[in-house]
């Protein structure tokens, strides 16, 4: 219940209340995208200066190595079981979108750590930065499979390479990489200096950022709706399925319980921003309400209202 009682997580209720009643509360599309890369490079530097402090030892390889590999295997599961209700290009998408992960999501979750007083390595923000590639990667080589079955042509945009160098040229995971590698340089001489920009201001930002995503999820519930019932719930289970196998790997490798913690958050989160970003351009076969309706209408506010504090209890019970 203290989750709910946190500003940040309100101000998101009060985005969705204000959604909801139709009211002309809006946030303009260019401070929606500052806030956004405002929290990403935030988290970037925190993450280096943590590890400026920590170094880089066999923990924190190990935490790099399972978010590698949660984020090939997720798709790679998730693809056969969504075939089995939809065609080849929406299942590649819903596999893409639910493989790789959510910033915000992410970001919310190390503010409710902090906040209980739970530590976790700064290299978690480097695994996040990791899953974000492969399944885009693994979706569009299914579909691309696909379209050799039918006797489609691929097209310019379809390609391995084209989507490779979308992938990895996205200018939110180079702002993200980049404000870490800074954070690692500068260590801790950069950490008192840019204290005001990654410590007082970051807790007001969140909560601006999700006062906006309130507002987003409640405009997307009619889509929500109309979604088919097997899908929802996918959309429901899909989440606590992954995040499941994020806390047996984290154990499984002997990782502490705030990044078990925290894979189990990047696991469970489905992204809203990188993959609908490429998937509309590498699968436009697939249908974008799909994929975008169940990752910002039922699992964003799903893992922001119970997710986390849920996940975070198990990885710590475990400890």
């Amino acid at each position: 219940m203290q989750n709910f009682f946190d500003p940040a997580i309100l101000f998101f209720i009060l985005g969705i209340v204000a959604g909801l009643l139709k009211s002309n509360l809006e946030i303009p599309a260019q401070v929606s995208r500052f806030l956004s890369l405002y929290l990403l490079m935030a988290l970037g530097l925190k993450g280096g200066f943590a590890l400026a402090a920590s170094g880089l030892n066999m923990e924190v390889a190990n935490g790099l190595l399972a978010a590698i590999l949660l984020a090939i295997v997720v798709p790679a599961f998730s693809y056969p079981l969504l075939r089995r209700v939809l065609n080849s290009f929406d299942a590649a998408a819903i596999a893409a979108t639910y493989g790789s992960v959510s910033a915000v999501t992410f970001i919310t979750a190390t503010q409710f750590m902090e906040k209980q007083g739970i530590p976790f390595g700064g290299h978690m923000a480097a695994a996040m930065a990791l899953m974000e590639s492969p399944a885009i990667i693994m979706a569009v080589l299914f579909a691309n499979v696909a379209r050799a079955q039918q006797g489609l042509s691929t097209g310019p945009h379809h390609g391995f390479a084209h989507v490779l160098k979308e992938s990895f040229t996205e200018g939110a995971q180079i702002l993200l990489l980049g404000a870490m590698l800074i954070g690692v340089l500068s260590g801790a001489e950069g950490k008192v200096a840019m204290q005001p920009f990654t410590g007082d201001m970051f807790k007001g930002m969140l909560a601006f950022f999700l006062l906006d995503m309130g507002l987003m999820t409640a405009k997307n519930l009619p889509t929500v709706r109309a979604l088919p019932k097997v899908m929802l719930l996918y959309g429901l289970l899909a989440p606590f399925t992954h995040a499941g196998l994020a806390y047996a790997l984290g154990m499984l490798m002997g990782l502490p319980a705030g990044d078990v913690a925290l894979l189990m958050v990047l696991a469970a989160s489905a992204s809203y921003i990188a993959v609908p970003a490429v998937v509309r351009y590498a699968i436009p076969e697939a249908n974008p309400s799909l994929y975008f309706g169940l990752s910002l209408g039922i699992t964003f506010p799903l893992n922001i209202l119970v997710g986390i504090p849920l996940y975070t209890s198990i990885a710590m019970a475990g400890f």
